[in-house]
């Protein structure tokens, strides 16, 4: 059969697709991803054909950490987040022609469109277009319901959560009704989210049900269309993997640091803060640069620099780790069963913030109020031996990677076989 899998979004956002990609294609499958063009030699390093699908994922993330960041220092600042906006959704208008564009050319022939979140309602028109059907991935609870935001009643929850997905559908109505006046077909009266499910397309949950108790509960009548499979990931080897192993054996466990492809605005100071905090509690630092530039590093035996590393392969031998609240980042810290502090910058990261709080095997806070005072002592907190005992009780409960993406791939075939539109 023959399968294109669309994801828009850094690495973390694409490395789940290019799981399931890389699974069918061991299993004989005409696999085709497309993936921002910073992100087509990734996917082809796990052996996939891609194809560059919208614009690099580097100027986009960077208006949207700017805005998020400005959003919450300034927000009483109205005109300055206005300008903000319209820099973000000329890049979004731009982007959204580009993957359909795209999308409408590689999906002729497809048994099956595959799309992470990005641009979801981009790659539903275009399986409506063709009449394939659509299988989605969400590596959080992205549909309305009841336990995303505890804090509020459950039907309030869901209601705001609606009340978003039309806003947030109204806002781009213009150019999704371009799109479907190109594709031929009727404007749309509702959003993706519900034709998507009116449809009965598969929503793959890539998270593990535990990290969201009541979730599968409350799905349940979506009759095993929004299957939870755990998080998706391939776990390539990288360059340095044999050095880091080296230095977390000369010593005691590392405290792990890393932000992946948030970059942090003050890389110097940020460093220096986790030198510090370390130095105060007798802990080493292994930190992974990511996308942020701490080029800079003073050469503190305590502290190791590296700009990668296989977070499946380190994390098992690291005391805590500390990072942005990326989903492949947290799942990889709970599977590991060790303690979490997520020093979060966007409202997605807040998410997976509030789920280690709620299993109380981490604590979170932003990270723009973070100082070496606040450093040490969220450190001291996660250090205690009761977290690291629930931590390591709910790794027990996380799927593996490989048991992950064997069903994720399953299910996706089954789909595809049935032909399951409507």
């Amino acid at each position: 059969m023959k399968f294109v899998l669309a994801s828009y979004g850094t690495r973390g956002d694409v490395e789940p697709c290019v799981a399931v990609g890389r699974e069918l294609l061991r299993r004989g499958h005409d696999v085709r991803m497309a993936v921002p063009p910073d992100l087509v030699g990734f996917a082809e390093s796990a052996g996939l054909t891609a194809v560059a699908y919208g614009l690099d994922m580097e100027e986009p993330w960077e208006v949207t950490r700017n805005f998020w960041t400005y959003f919450f220092h300034n927000f009483w600042k109205i005109p300055d987040l206005v300008r903000l906006w319209r820099e973000g959704w000329e890049l979004f208008a731009r982007c959204s022609r580009e993957t359909s564009t795209t999308l409408r050319s590689l999906a002729d022939g497809a048994d099956l469109l595959f799309t992470g979140p990005g641009f979801e309602n981009i790659a539903a028109n275009i399986a409506e277009y063709y009449d394939i059907p659509l299988a989605t991935l969400h590596w959080f609870p992205l549909r309305a319901n009841g336990q995303l935001v505890p804090v509020l009643p459950a039907p309030l929850a869901r209601s705001v959560m609606t009340l978003y997905e039309w806003l947030a559908w109204r806002l781009n109505k213009r150019l999704e009704d371009a799109q479907r006046r190109d594709l031929g077909l009727p404007k749309a009266t509702a959003p993706a989210s519900r034709r998507i499910a009116d449809r009965g397309s598969l929503e793959i949950q890539a998270y593990d049900e535990a990290c969201f108790p009541g979730l599968a509960a409350e799905w349940a009548k979506w009759n095993g269309r929004r299957p939870f499979v755990g998080t998706l990931t391939i776990e390539l080897p990288t360059d340095v993997d044999d050095e880091v192993t080296s230095w977390i054996e000369a010593a005691t466990p590392p405290i792990f640091f890393g932000f992946g492809s948030t970059t942090v605005e003050s890389p110097a100071e940020t460093l220096a803060t986790i030198s510090a905090a370390c130095a105060e509690l007798g802990e080493r630092a292994l930190v992974c640069s990511g996308w942020s530039d701490f080029s800079d590093a003073p050469d503190v035996e305590h502290v190791k620099v590296v700009s990668e590393m296989n977070y499946a392969a380190t994390f098992p031998a690291c005391r805590a780790v500390v990072h942005h609240g990326g989903t492949g980042t947290t799942a990889a810290g709970l599977r590991a069963g060790v303690p979490t502090l997520i020093l979060w910058m966007l409202p997605d990261q807040r998410i997976w913030a509030g789920a280690v709080s709620r299993l109380k095997v981490g604590t979170a806070r932003r990270f723009s109020s973070t100082t070496r005072e606040s450093l040490v002592a969220d450190l001291r907190r996660i250090l205690a031996p009761d977290y690291a005992a629930r931590a390591r009780e709910i790794a027990t409960r996380m799927t593996t990677p490989a048991e992950s993406i064997a069903v994720a791939a399953d299910l996706v075939e089954n789909s595809a076989r049935l032909g399951r539109v409507g």
